[in-house]
């Protein structure tokens, strides 16, 4: 009888994030293989959903980008390597790829990496740090985007990249699979009554996601008159970025918007706050690799405005890339508050019957590509290719 493949995935945390999510996704899937699971991370609110699914959990200095704290890391993990006979390293992040990389290179075992952001490349230096995350056996990338992006800079990735979009749980985020009991126990959390049209913003807080320029956008919303039912909900985890926070907080206060803007911190069900959406808002002024908000967002139903860089195109599908009846969202010029004020006045607006076409379009969109058993299926796929072919 052949071994069980043993798989070890390695993230800086397990906070909050796309990465962390789809860790703990893929993490199930290996379990669910059969296989056997470990993951390597400094730690955080997630691990007890982690260890839940049968995957054991190594706590690890992870995040650490101190190159003597990485170094020592490579020999944590190659002592858990070789206790639990580990046939695949999967890296998730720079720092701890460096880590993971020097040990699968001492162990001689397939080494892979996946790319979930867009990495700054402002100087050389910065390019060999990022050269963790090209150094795989095989380089997956989130998107189209990302890939090109990464074969570019490193053209000898070409051949070596996989294109595995980010999945979800689509059943999860259907609203009828969701209770009255969560959906009640979010509004109280977050102090949203019944009567409120409901804007959301899934996104941790941090200048490039561009909540500046959603309060802004919202600034000018209210001023037109018509909205005063509106209530931007600003739902992600500082991360410590406790100034940036504090700045949101000051703006939503000078533009006299305490009633109609609101910061609740991280936000641990989805599928509720969504269900109580009227409209959703990914108004990034970087990149997005990818845009897990906004498939979710589609997924659920709810109509999506996105800012029109990155990603966007593979996500969120708009004229002239597709007929208007194929429309699956809004584009909005990224950084320009007064188009998006006027794309969420115009969403608002929407009949119930113009909402109900709308979602039925996007759900069929995202049901094609971005499921989290398609994720999870080519990923378990890209393993196989470098377990003895026994398996």
């Amino acid at each position: 009888m052949s071994k069980v493949p043993v798989i070890l995935q390695i993230v800086p945390d397990l906070q909050t994030g796309g990465a962390e999510r789809t860790t703990i996704d893929v993490a199930e899937a290996i379990v669910n293989a059969g296989w056997t699971s470990l993951v390597v991370s400094q730690g955080g609110r997630m691990v007890e959903e982690l260890e839940a699914t049968g995957t054991k959990h190594f706590l690890l200095q992870a995040k650490s980008k101190n190159p003597w704290v990485m170094w020592r890391n490579s020999y944590a993990i190659e002592k858990i390597c070789r206790e639990n006979k580990v046939e695949v390293i999967h890296a998730r992040s720079r720092a701890p790829a460096w880590s993971a990389l020097w040990a699968a290179n001492r162990l001689k075992i397939p080494y892979i990496t996946t790319y979930h952001g867009i990495y700054k490349e402002t100087n050389a230096l910065k390019a060999f740090y990022n050269s963790s995350m090209t150094r795989g056996d095989r380089v997956i990338a989130n998107s189209r985007f990302t890939a090109d992006l990464v074969e570019r800079r490193d053209p000898k990735t070409k051949g070596r990249t996989s294109v595995i979009y980010r999945g979800s749980d689509m059943e999860a985020l259907k609203r009828e699979n969701i209770s009255e009991e969560r959906t009640s126990e979010l509004r109280a959390k977050w102090g949203v009554s019944d009567n409120r049209r409901v804007v959301m913003n899934l996104a941790r807080l941090t200048t490039w996601k561009g909540q500046r320029l959603l309060i802004e956008a919202t600034r000018q919303l209210i001023a037109k008159g018509g909205y005063d039912d509106v209530l931007v909900v600003l739902a992600g985890d500082d991360q410590g970025r406790e100034t940036y926070r504090q700045s949101l907080e000051l703006q939503i206060a000078e533009a006299d918007l305490a009633e109609q803007v609101r910061i609740v911190g991280h936000c641990s069900d989805v599928p509720a706050a969504l269900a109580i959406s009227n409209l959703s808002v990914v108004a990034s002024i970087e990149a997005e690799a990818f845009g897990r908000a906004a498939v979710e967002a589609q997924a659920a139903g709810v109509p999506i405005i996105v800012s029109n860089i990155g990603a966007v195109p593979e996500t969120v599908l708009v004229p002239p890339h597709v007929n208007e009846e194929q429309r699956t969202g809004w584009h909005f010029e990224s950084g320009n508050a007064e188009q998006l004020c006027e794309i969420m006045s115009k969403a608002l607006d929407m009949s119930a019957e113009e909402r109900a076409k709308l979602a039925e379009i996007a759900q069929h969109h995202v049901k094609q590509a971005f499921t989290k058993q398609a994720m999870c299926d080519a990923t378990l796929c890209v393993y196989r290719e470098f377990l003895p072919k026994n398996r």
